[in-house]
């Protein structure tokens, strides 16, 4: 078959489960596995459904739905998203243009206001992750990005299981950021397609932010080093911020001055002392994290 379509039932109580039966069969579940949740069903139809017998979260839900997939590609698809006029093409052209492609993400405007809230993943001064919502002219049609959100993506089934899909100890934040890097430290590429745009309920489902400080916490301290890098520039607008009235009230003139000149991307990497400067920051982070945990 072309294609086919896997709903994915996280334990939901307002008549989904009623409604699924009207558009396809239903998988059988066997033991939960990431890669071999031990899924079967009669036949291939194009659309099919899975009901979890309780709440495993977006990471649980997803490697679940993976798992049942046949196909060569994967496209994951949250469900307050809505689908605008060739959305997916730009998505699916990337993997026969990119052979080493990691993920492959969208854009993402806000369902209400039409305003871009997901262009890419960044990082801030303080090493957390945050939406980019720059849409620029200029940029290239496909965009290199250090990650993107899950809430609309796809990847190859062969990375999928590479990669060992989500992460499922972070709980509804941050397994997607995860995939990413570990898709990079593979040697892959994430791509964004910025032609392929999508409208988003932003964070709509119940408890979505109940856990962001023990799964942002989870994330810096596996990957410290690659954050600390990419948050760098921001961290050095920070810096200079502090006395942007008066640079010569600066305490070290030297890294104010290789703070201008990465941020003027004058440097093509950050020196010793603004990595220094962002560790420190991300240390004060774990520590506040560290006592939240407490």
């Amino acid at each position: 078959m072309d294609h086919e379509i896997i709903f994915v039932d996280d334990g939901s109580t307002d008549g989904t489960r009623e409604w699924l039966k009207t558009v396809g069969p239903a998988l059988v579940a066997g033991p939960v596995s990431a890669l071999n949740p031990g899924l079967r069903a009669s036949g291939s139809p194009t659309t099919r459904f899975l009901l979890n017998e309780r709440n495993l979260g977006f990471a649980g839900a997803c490697n679940r739905g993976a798992s049942a997939a046949q196909g060569e590609l994967l496209f994951f698809l949250n469900n307050d998203l809505v689908f605008l006029p060739r959305w997916f093409e730009p998505m699916l052209a990337a993997f026969g243009r990119f052979p080493r492609a990691g993920l492959v993400g969208n854009v993402q405007v806000n369902f209400i206001t039409g305003a871009a809230d997901h262009t890419r993943i960044v990082f801030n001064c303080k090493g957390k992750p945050e939406h980019d919502t720059a849409r620029g002219p200029g940029l290239p049609f496909y965009r290199r990005v250090p990650a993107l959100t899950g809430a609309c993506f796809g990847i190859r089934r062969a990375t999928w299981q590479k990669l060992g899909g989500f992460d499922e100890g972070f709980v509804n934040g941050c397994e997607d950021v995860d995939l990413c890097f570990r898709a990079a430290h593979h040697g892959l590429v994430n791509y964004v397609a910025r032609h392929s745009v999508v409208r988003h309920h932003v964070s709509a489902s119940a408890g979505r932010k109940l856990r962001d400080e023990q799964n942002t916490a989870r994330l810096v301290q596996r990957w410290r080093h690659a954050i600390a890098r990419l948050a760098a520039r921001d961290w050095c607008r920070h810096y200079l911020s502090l006395h942007e009235e008066e640079p010569r009230d600066y305490p070290d003139p030297a890294l104010a001055r290789d703070c201008f000149l990465y941020r003027g991307r004058l440097l093509p990497r950050p020196t010793a002392r603004i990595l220094l400067g962002v560790h420190l920051a991300i240390e004060a982070e774990l520590e506040r994290w560290e006592k939240l945990a407490g």
